[in-house]
């Protein structure tokens, strides 16, 4: 009898920047001092790894721009983020995953999204439900998105998606979709959710998952003396 084979397990990826003040959130500023910012982005990368780490994975690739810290939770390998603009990194990110790991699926998250569910990732990748699915796509409240996920990655395909997409404008969203569509990629749609990006929507995010680090976070910033609202 043949043997048949097991699905394998997903590979999952968040992209990110170190904490580092002046480097991160900068669009949280003012209100929040540098300093406040970084901490804001640290408290969601570390919501976003514990979560991601809570879905099943056969690996897990943290691609970092700068140097981990103590917020890196253990199962996590660290790998540089390349140079060029965000679609040239999300590219060589994908390109990375297909290399490590050449029969999984890969889904990219990014480090904005702190009030991720963890049991809301892992069922639509589950090997029950990836049959048929080409891509995950992951909208966010901006226009942008949030994950994208390749049940077949290559670089190949990751620079035919993403290179060119103009990054951070209310209309990436659509562009990524018609490329997606372009290709004859048969898409599953993950839930609007919104990226950390102003301090509007981080209150946003706080209220809705007021749980996590990053909430509690903000928290604190604001009953910090002399924080403005």
């Amino acid at each position: 009898m043949r043997a048949v084979l097991a699905a394998p397990t997903p590979t999952l990826l968040v992209i990110a920047k170190s904490p580092v003040p002046g480097r991160v959130k900068t669009r949280l500023t003012p209100p929040c001092t540098p300093e406040q910012a970084a901490t804001l982005a640290g408290a969601a990368l570390e919501d976003t790894l514990a979560t991601l780490s809570r879905v099943p994975a056969g690996r897990r690739l943290l691609v970092l721009d700068g140097e981990p810290g103590g917020w890196l939770p253990p199962g996590w390998e660290v790998v540089p983020q390349c140079t060029g603009g965000l679609d040239e990194r999300l590219a060589a990110a994908f390109a990375r995953a297909a290399r490590v790991a050449p029969r999984a699926p890969a889904l990219l998250v990014g480090m904005d999204t702190p009030q991720l569910d963890a049991a809301a990732l892992a069922e639509p990748l589950s090997a029950a439900r990836r049959p048929g699915v080409d891509a995950w796509y992951g909208p966010a409240a901006d226009g942008g998105f949030w994950a994208l996920g390749l049940a077949r990655p290559t670089g190949r395909l990751a620079r035919r998606l993403l290179l060119g997409v103009p990054m951070s404008t209310p209309d990436t969203g659509r562009a990524l979709l018609a490329r997606l569509a372009a290709a004859g990629l048969t898409v599953h749609h993950l839930d609007l959710a919104t990226d950390v990006d102003t301090i509007a929507a981080a209150r946003r995010v706080a209220a809705e998952a007021p749980q996590t680090t990053f909430a509690a976070c903000l928290r604190s910033i604001d009953a910090a003396p002399g924080t403005a609202g």
